[in-house]
Formats: C-alpha cells, structure tokens, sequence
C-alpha cells in the first residue's frame, strides 16, 4: 500500500491494510467498479455541493477548464408540490466554497471514511462510509494533470475505487436498521423495497410490467420509455416489478394484496407466457408467499412500508471540486438523462449507453438423474444467486444480461430438457387455480380502469420443441378469447414475431438478454391498439 506522507500510521492506511485481503477476496468485477466510476464520475462531473433534498428530474453537469475550486453549495430546497427530482442542485441563491487543495482535501475525507470503518455494522453506517469514500475519489481526480501529485494521485484513486467497491459491498450484506417484513421471496423482497422507494422518489408509475423471471430479463422499461417519445408521447415512468417464478396467482397478489390503489400505475403490462398458467404445476412461489409472516401481516391489514424521513435535508453540504478537462467527451453529448439511465463513463471518453454491462450468470437447477421419467426444469432457482440479481437490477426494476445463447456450448454445460420432461409443463392445463387468478386480475383492473397488456414472450428455437409448441398454440387461442371477452389486448411475440426466437436475443433458451429485451421494447411501441398513458 503506498503511503501518504506523513499518513503511515492514519486510521486510513491500518483500516487499508486490514480490509486488503477481504477486498482481494470479493474479487469485485470490473462491471461493478464500473458502476462506481459512473456514479463518482457524474458526481465529479457536476457544479456544487450536494444536500440531499427534494430535487429535479434532470442532470445538467458542465464541465469546466483545468481550474480546481470548490464550486458553489446550493442549499435553495424546491417548492414542495415540485413532482420532479434533481440530482444535482443548480441555483442562484448559494453559499460561496473557499478554495482548498484537492490532495489534502480527499486524505481528509478518506480518514474520515477509515475512521467510519471501524464501528460500521449496519448498512445505514456502511452507506456512510461509501459517501465519504466518494468525497475522498472525487477530489484526488481532481489534482491537476500538471501537478506533481498527479501519478500519485491516480494511484490513490484506484485504491479509493477499491474501499469504495468494498464498503458497498459490505452496506449490501450487511443489516438494516429498517427490516421489513419477507415474503419469503428474496427477489419480491428486493423489488418491492425498490418500488416502494421508487414511487417515493417519483411517484407511482405510468407503466407496470409485471410476470415472472422472463419479464425480469425481458422488458427493458428504459428503452420503452425512448421508443415510445421517438412517437410522440410524453417522457413516461415505467417500472418493471418483475418476480423469479411468478405465476398468475402471484402477480394477482401483487396488484390487489401487495400494492395500495395509490401505488397502482395508469397501464400495465404483464408480459410472460405458458408456464405461468399451468395449472398442473406446484406454484412454489405462491406456496411460499401465502406462508411468509408478510403475507399474514398483510391479512391483519397492515401493508408493508418504507420509513418516512423526518426531512429530505442531509445534515452535511458534501463538497465536490469542479472537474478537470481531463476526459473527451463526444461532440453534443445529450447530458440530461432521466432518473434511471445507464451511462458509461471512462477516463478516456464520455459516452452514452442504452443498457448497464452486466455480466450476471445466474445458476441453474440440474440434476446428476437424466433418467426419462425424471422431471427437471429450465427456471432459475428461486433463492439462487439473488444477491448478484440484487445488485444487478437497475433503478427501474430491470435486470440487464449481456450473454448470447449459444445451444452447442449451453447444453455441454447443462442437459437438454425435453418438453415432456418439464416440470413447468407437467400436468398441463390451462385451468384451475392459474385461471381463476388470471380472471381475477382482469376483473381488477376493469373496475380500476387500469388497461391490461399481455405480451406472450418468446421462446428460442432450440427451447420450442413438439410438446413446448403444443402448449404454445393452445395457450394462444385459450388466451385470445378471454382478450377479445374481457377487452385486455393480447401480444403473442412467439407467435408473430418470430425473428425473436433467434439465439442472439436470449441469454439462455427461455430467457432474453439486454439485446431482447430492447426488441421487445420496440415492438411493444411499435404495437397498435395500446392505451398508453398521455
């Protein structure tokens, strides 16, 4: 570890050495370094201090000229009815910074990130830790490339990544003083806290996309959002609250247990497909939340919540140095962004991406009995790997996967599940308890108002044999009917859209990747006849 001067022996550099194998050990990605970059550099990248508060929609950063100073703390709070959020303040009525060196400035901050360290166990002081971590990233980039600190500093600032990557790691795991009750789903668990936080921030939704594992994966809400204002509608807030292993029942649950009538969004999309209507299949997921202490608390009708904040104020004007003309950005970069997008950012260029770069590998139920008369099935294992899905999904509920299915390598790694081995098709029968929920859910949102979409996903070619298309094509006609009775509109993309059953769409063979989930997008704006909200 390269000291600091005079700082060998500062609570910094032991907390440093003692965490240094642990770091080592999490071998965190690059993608989640990445990530980090993206929220430090847009914070580098901004004018002034930053209170958290009741602010706009809209990032406006500027950049400025190899000129280091603290810039102006905007402490001006927004008129109470403002609907919208700012993550950056920008106001006339500031307090003015004296100017400080950004060497000294970000030892200061890292010391006190140290210091934090020591006694942090719960995630609230985890989370702390990180903010100064931030603090101390974002002055020691901000030493002036003619400075002779320079090489030292950007040392500092890969070792500054690195605790930072650390403490968020520990702030994820570690826990809350805020427990919320569990629905015995890690991933309904996950999305609700997020939704309850998002409608906290913005408000309840304009779009909802709801289903199971395969919506999740399948319906990118920020590429919809674009398509859908290249056609003229406004910018809308769509949410996808996306569940591993939902069945009609449970999205049923969802929208008339879970949610309150202010939660509920103006559309909503429940895109899925057959094996969610299964009957004949063990609704584990159901099973389970029927049983969790949520569900019984839900019952005695007490809703789940997050905690209301006494103010919107942070008690400390967190200082950040106006950035240096180190980067490149591109000519005409579109800096206002919406809450919720994914931008990319280098030491080399600025650029904007549609997707986070992701590189989740969820793990798979298989077995060793590959015997004919046993049962397996394709869906991921409902409590596998939940803390990478966690951490992956972004602030729009979407989970982003880059891989491409490839069928040779993915079934030398897994076997190859014929339809009629399935346990998600086993006893098929689009009836019962699963037909019962989907007439429930319609009945819902009629007497709410609330226009139904359902988008029947795609499936790859490798995935749709003689027994999986079967089911596939009386599940189209079974569902068109109860459409055209009951006035929902009905989307088969298996069925009429067969260029997405292409392996490059798909992450594995039921599942799309960020590249099918964007075609999905697409389609759905591209599709007639859907109330969108205006």
């Amino acid at each position: 570890m390269t000291k600091i001067h005079s700082t060998d022996a500062t609570p910094e550099y032991r907390w440093q050495q003692n965490i240094k194998n642990q770091i080592n050990s999490s071998k965190c990605n690059s993608n989640l370094l990445q990530r980090f970059t993206v929220t430090i550099t847009l914070l580098t990248l901004t004018v002034g201090c930053i209170p958290t508060q009741k602010f706009q929609h809209k990032i406006s950063p500027t950049l400025e000229k190899n000129h280091i100073s603290i810039n102006n703390c905007d402490l001006t709070l927004d008129k109470e009815n403002n609907p919208q959020i700012s993550l950056v303040s920008q106001n006339s009525n500031s307090t003015q910074c004296a100017s400080i060196d950004p060497f000294s400035q970000a030892v200061r901050f890292a010391t006190k990130a140290a210091n934090l360290a020591q006694s942090a166990r719960t995630k609230q002081q985890w989370d702390r830790v990180a903010q100064e971590w931030v603090q101390a990233v974002a002055w020691m980039q901000a030493v002036p490339p003619e400075n002779p600190r320079r090489a030292f500093a950007e040392k500092k600032v890969a070792e500054y990544m690195r605790n930072l990557a650390y403490s968020q790691q520990q702030a994820a795991s570690a826990p809350s003083q805020f427990n919320p009750v569990s629905f015995n789903s890690d991933i309904l668990d996950t999305q609700l806290e997020l939704y309850l936080s998002y409608i906290a921030t913005v408000g309840a939704p304009d779009v909802l996309i709801v289903g199971s594992s395969r919506a999740l994966y399948g319906v990118a809400p920020q590429q919809l959002q674009e398509y859908l204002m290249a056609k003229g509608y406004p910018r809308l807030n769509i949410f996808n609250f996306g569940i591993n292993g939902a069945t009609a029942q449970v999205v049923d649950f969802q929208l008339r247990q879970l949610l309150s009538s202010k939660q509920l969004p103006k559309l909503i999309i429940w895109a899925d497909g057959v094996r969610a209507f299964n009957s004949g299949r063990v609704d584990r997921t159901y099973n389970s939340i029927v049983a969790s202490e949520g569900k019984r608390l839900l019952l005695s009708g007490i809703r789940p919540q997050l905690p209301k904040a006494k103010s919107n104020l942070a008690s400390t004007c967190y200082q950040f140095p106006k950035p240096l003309n180190v980067f490149s950005p591109t000519p005409n970069f579109p800096w206002e962004t919406s809450v919720g997008e994914t931008i990319e950012i280098n030491y080399n260029a600025i650029k904007p991406t549609k997707y986070a770069k992701y590189s989740y590998k969820p793990l798979w139920q298989t077995s060793s009995n590959s015997t004919p008369n046993t049962q397996y099935s394709t869906q991921p294992v409902q409590a596998v790997a939940i803390a990478n899905a966690a951490d992956a999904i972004d602030a729009n509920g979407f989970l982003s996967v880059d891989e491409q299915f490839n069928p040779s390598y993915y079934y030398q790694r897994k076997p190859y599940v014929a339809g009629i081995y399935d346990g998600d098709y086993a006893g098929f029968y689009l009836g019962g308890t699963q037909a019962t929920a989907l007439n429930s859910v319609m009945n819902f949102t009629k007497s709410r108002n609330i226009p139904l979409v359902f988008v029947n996903l795609p499936l790859s070619d490798s995935y749709l044999d003689s027994v999986r298309w079967s089911a596939e094509e009386e599940f189209h006609g079974w569902m068109q009917r109860r459409a055209q009775e009951n006035g929902f509109k009905f989307l088969n993309f298996n069925l009429y859209q067969p260029q997405l059953a292409k392996n490059k769409y798909f992450f594995d063979p039921s599942h799309l990747n960020r590249y099918g989930a964007g075609a999905v997008a697409r389609y759905l704006a591209a599709s007639a006849g859907i109330s969108w909200p205006r």
